[in-house]
């Protein structure tokens, strides 16, 4: 099996993680090393690198050099773009959601949806 791994998939596949999500929160309050990343979970700084490796190849966060630190700072540029992504994909659920609702509604009372035949009729 081959995996593509497009960017949209590499940011949704990073978010599917609740530590990689909570990471993310931690630094829309400001960037952190990996150190204050790690402080609130009971898990190994190890694995908190990990998660930051994963953050990093989604290209949702960097990480700069500052003297002797290395902190890690939030990219927001894919966030926006799944964001847009959803937001497209959301209105055209809702219209087909819509579209059921109407013919789900014209079965239960025996009328055809607008621009639809009734039945037995024929169109021209």
């Amino acid at each position: 099996m081959t995996v593509i791994e497009d960017e949209l998939s590499l940011v949704f596949s990073a978010l599917a993680d609740p530590t990689r999500r909570a990471i993310l929160e931690r630094l829309a309050h400001g960037d952190a090393t990996v150190n204050q990343l790690a402080e609130p979970f009971s898990i190994t700084q190890q694995a908190i690198s990990k998660h930051v490796q994963v953050l990093e190849r989604a290209h949702l966060i960097s990480r700069t050099r500052t003297a002797q630190s290395r902190p890690c700072v939030l990219d927001t540029e894919r966030l926006d773009e799944a964001a847009g992504w959803i937001a497209r994909h959301r209105q055209v659920w809702a219209e087909r959601h819509d579209r059921l609702d109407e013919h789900l509604a014209a079965l239960r009372t025996g009328r055809p949806r607008t621009g639809e035949p009734c039945a037995g009729e024929t169109t021209a």
